[in-house]
């Protein structure tokens, strides 16, 4: 059983870049599908990117295409999000979350991931 664990967040003025990363504790990702969502303060949590590393299919939010892009280094079994140009609006804690057997349609469905982290905060200000 694999247990994400988030680090690299943190406070960043607006149009800056973050990259957050996602490390696998107790196994490896591999065969595993890697999301990243994040909840703002009263509200719901919401998809930001995934990527299922068996070939390398990946999907995004609409709110973060284009700025954010997700990838994986397998030497150290982690998967990153680099996230730039970054607005006040993308503050919240972001997850990592993890399973097996996500299919490519349901890889932007919370109820697809099993394991989850325990977030990182991010807050975008000037």
């Amino acid at each position: 059983q694999v247990q994400p664990v988030e680090s690299g967040g943190g406070l960043v003025q607006p149009g800056g870049s973050l990259r957050l990363s996602c490390a696998a504790s107790g196994g490896t990702f591999s065969g595993y599908t890697v999301a990243w969502f994040r909840q703002a303060p009263g509200q719901e949590r919401e998809f930001v990117s995934a990527l299922r590393l068996n070939g390398g299919h990946t999907r995004y939010g609409d709110s973060v295409k284009g700025r954010f892009s997700i990838s994986r280094d397998n030497a150290k079994n982690t998967v990153f999000l680099q996230m730039d140009s970054l607005k006040p609006e993308d503050t919240a804690v972001y997850y990592c979350a993890a399973a097996q057997g996500v299919i490519i349609s349901s890889m932007s469905r919370l109820l697809s991931y099993h394991y989850w982290g325990q977030g990182t905060q991010v807050t975008v200000s000037s």
